[in-house]
């Protein structure tokens, strides 16, 4: 079973939740704005993952922008920039689904199918 961090008000999230339900996967949802990800949980993601950090963020989002963090970032180190990310959940990129094989961040349905289905790194 997957984990997936969403934000309920969130129409990509929504969308996800939609995917996920159609084709069977069976998921647990964490609110990713009340039970925010903790560094650790971060750092073990971002390292399974094989993605860039950046790609953690939710660069869409008002407090990224607010923030100023597409400079701020580039001066970072990935320790900071995974201490910033588990400061609020609306930092982080979402849906953010991890199993026990895979983490991927936001939602495409090609890479879901890809990741999710036909590899089978469900777990």
């Amino acid at each position: 079973m997957i984990t997936v961090l969403c934000y309920k008000k969130c129409t990509t999230c929504q969308k996800a939740f939609k995917w996920l339900d159609a084709n069977g996967v069976e998921y647990k949802e964490r609110a990713i704005k009340e039970e925010n990800p903790t560094y650790e949980e971060l750092k073990t993601w971002y390292e399974k993952s094989g993605l860039p950090l950046k790609k953690f963020f939710n660069t869409s989002g008002m407090l990224y922008k607010e923030l100023g963090l597409k400079d701020k970032l580039l001066e970072m180190s990935e320790e900071e920039q995974l201490k910033l990310l588990a400061t609020d959940g609306m930092l982080v990129k979402r849906p953010l689904v991890v199993g026990e094989k895979t983490v991927l961040t936001g939602f495409s349905e090609k890479t879901w199918t890809e990741q999710l289905l036909e590899k089978n790194s469900l777990g």
